[in-house]
């Protein structure tokens, strides 16, 4: 790290510029459903607006107000680089041509509204270039000379032109827009720049540089908590002839994050069985480093996945990741990937207080659970049927066919929009049918009258039954007792999810994600059979059930990989606790490196690993200010342990630590 990036990054971290920012109060009626109300908007705060410029900045484009807009649309990872390239003058023309095409009203309204955005985007730019005049950068002042009215033809130019998309982007109300596949699209100003004589260390620079830039102004970003914004950028993956596109602007990325050990932007690195292990172990550096990431995904599984859900093999080798984890495809789709949820423990929790009275077997139960997950899947279905998705041109002309079309990326303009549902609390649902099936209808150690009045009264005066309970086999230890009931709940989940029709002609997938809901839906449900309290959290996503102490890694992996991944692959990693010890050394590194290769090779999807120290988590809740740096990965994100809640503190405490 050079002095100069030195210097900035004290200058993030210490926030002063946030109290230079202007209160501003624009009132707004949250209609996302009037384009022109929200062109009106754009306008407004785009006049309140001054894109700063920094000392010694060179990218630019940061708020100069608090202003918060109304949240329109998420999730989406734009084509940067269909305007990037060209710039927006070619962009205006080629809208004009396709307006001359037409006769059909809303189509040429639509158009128009478009050259409006670029309008105000413009006057941005004209703005911040204006403003780096006046602080005597002209480095910056003459890329905007020229962009972006004009296409890139360097790599900063490049990397300016994203800052000010993304700068547009969340003013206007996107949410949640990843950077994609950041070293594919930029790969060719990376070798430009080479060919050129730029240096590696220049290069490093600019990237850490940009990477700084990404950090000035997340708290304005919308998230269910700080950190949780959206930024996330893919680097790797695999060709259509296995060929790995892990290329020296990949591994420029990952330097630059260990070096900076900033929570943006997250990286996710695409492997597969050919993937070398130096790689993994480079990875693992940062794992060390506690940034939370990178969320390793597996090509081998998400891509054939991906085909199985009816995209194009083409377009499923190209995918990324959306705002956590969930598989979206970049520049043609607007799919909705996190547009509901299974809760797996209630709807099994409902099954055994209204039946198990009834059956006289567990396979009886066990029909009624997976008949219940369908009747669940066709509810949940059905309350989005009536769902107007909101319009979002601002964010559909980084969509391709948005503009050929004239239609909006949720009206027919992107080529791909399916519905994702994630699946919480998978562990947890199934440590109860299993704690069900040994007690009850094996050993026939518990009476059903019995564990239904435990479970109404939450256990209260009955703990030998309750530690029975947490004592049956659970999710983790590679015992196909438990884990082939697990599998059987995924299979009804996705065989009654995929493929199911939506109003606006796509499909809905199913995932084994939770986002938010491992709280939110825990806080919901009463007691259940494994032993779980009234509303206490379920496990994080694809987890162990909280307060499970599995064998050993090895044995969580292989549980978590019995079943066939490519039919439940809307997203939603296996995450694992390390205790920081284990990273101490080089052997730790490798061993480390070596256990993600293996979860990779047993068929796993998605991967996230925290690097944690408990003692250090409890000493940052009660002395925050000796620990303002300390980063976890929460849930399909990671940010800073002090600026998130309290209730996912500590349910991060309570994760399971492995240690060896």
């Amino acid at each position: 790290m050079t002095k100069r990036i030195e210097t900035l990054l004290a200058f993030l971290k210490s926030a002063t510029y946030k109290n230079e920012r202007l209160s501003v109060s624009i009132p707004f009626e949250p209609d996302d459903f009037d384009m022109k109300k929200q062109v009106v908007l754009f306008q407004k705060a785009a006049n309140a607006e001054h894109p700063r410029v920094f000392p010694d900045d060179s990218f630019g484009f940061n708020r100069s107000t608090d202003f918060h807009p109304p949240v329109r649309e998420g999730n989406i990872t734009p084509n940067y680089m269909r305007i990037v390239s060209v710039g927006f003058d070619q962009t205006a023309h080629q809208i004009r041509q396709s307006m001359s095409q037409t006769d059909d009203s809303q189509k040429l309204e639509y158009g128009n509204l478009l050259l409006s955005l670029i309008q105000i985007c413009i006057e941005l730019s004209d703005q911040c270039r204006e403003n780096a005049k006046k602080a005597g950068n002209t480095k910056l002042s003459c890329a905007l000379e020229k962009i972006p009215r004009k296409g890139a033809d360097t790599l900063y130019e490049a990397l300016v032109f994203m800052k000010f998309i993304i700068f547009c982007l969340r003013l206007y109300g996107a949410s949640h827009i990843g950077l994609g596949r950041f070293d594919q699209y930029l790969y060719p100003y990376y070798e430009k720049a080479k060919e050129e004589g730029s240096t590696q260390e220049q290069l490093l620079e600019l990237i850490e540089e940009f990477f700084i830039s990404l950090n000035y102004d997340t708290d304005l970003y919308h998230g269910m908590q700080q950190g949780d914004n959206g930024q996330s950028l893919v680097l790797g993956g695999f060709d259509q002839n296995g060929n790995s596109m892990y290329n020296p602007l990949s591994h420029l990325c990952m330097q630059a994050s260990l070096s900076l050990s900033l929570i943006d932007p997250k990286i996710n690195l695409r492997v597969g069985k050919n993937t070398p292990d130096e790689i993994y172990e480079f990875a693992t550096l940062l794992t060390k480093q506690g940034l939370g990431f990178p969320q390793y995904c597996n090509d081998d599984v998400v891509v054939p996945g991906l085909v199985k859900l009816g995209y194009d093999r083409q377009d499923a080798l190209d995918y990324t990741v959306a705002a956590c984890w969930e598989y979206i495809i970049p520049n043609r789709g607007a799919d909705i990937p996190n547009f509901h949820v299974m809760d797996f423990p209630a709807v099994v929790d409902r099954v055994i207080k209204t039946r198990l009275t009834h059956c006289q077997t567990f396979e009886q139960l066990m029909s009624y659970v997976k008949q219940e997950i369908c009747d669940e899947s066709a509810k949940l279905a059905a309350e989005r049927e009536d769902y107007i998705t909101p319009l979002c041109p601002l964010l559909s002309l980084f969509v391709d066919g948005c503009i050929e079309s004239l239609s909006d990326m949720r009206r027919g303009g992107a080529k791909y929009m399916n519905y994702g549902c994630h699946g919480a609390g998978i562990a947890n649902a199934t440590d109860a049918l299993a704690a069900v099936k040994k007690n009850i209808y094996d050993e026939k150690s518990i009476k059903k009258e019995l564990l239904l009045k435990a479970l109404s009264v939450n256990f209260e005066g009955v703990v030998p039954l309750r530690n029975r309970l947490k004592n049956s086999p659970k999710m983790g230890n590679n015992n196909d007792y438990v884990d082939e009931i697990a599998s059987e709940l995924m299979g009804a989940f996705a065989s009654s999810m995929n493929h199911r029709k939506h109003p606006y002609g796509g499909i809905w997938r199913a995932g084994t994600g939770s986002a938010m809901e491992y709280i939110y839906k825990g806080y919901a449900c009463p007691a259940t059979a494994d032993g779980r309290g009234d509303f206490e959290a379920y496990s994080s996503s694809f987890s162990p059930s909280p307060g499970v102490a599995p064998a050993g890694l090895l044995s969580v992996m292989a549980s978590f990989t019995k079943f066939d991944m490519t039919d439940i692959i809307n997203g939603g990693p296996l995450t694992i606790e390390i205790h920081d010890s284990v990273l101490k050394n080089d052997t730790g590194i490798k061993k480390v490196a070596q256990l993600v290769k293996a979860y990779i090779q047993l068929g796993g999807h998605q991967l996230q690993l925290n690097s944690l120290n408990r003692n250090t988590l409890l000493d940052a809740q009660k002395h925050p200010e000796k620990h303002p740096d300390l980063i976890v990965r929460v849930w399909g994100w990671s940010g800073y342990f002090n600026e998130i809640d309290v209730e996912y503190q500590n349910h991060i405490i309570k994760r399971y630590e492995y240690s060896g």
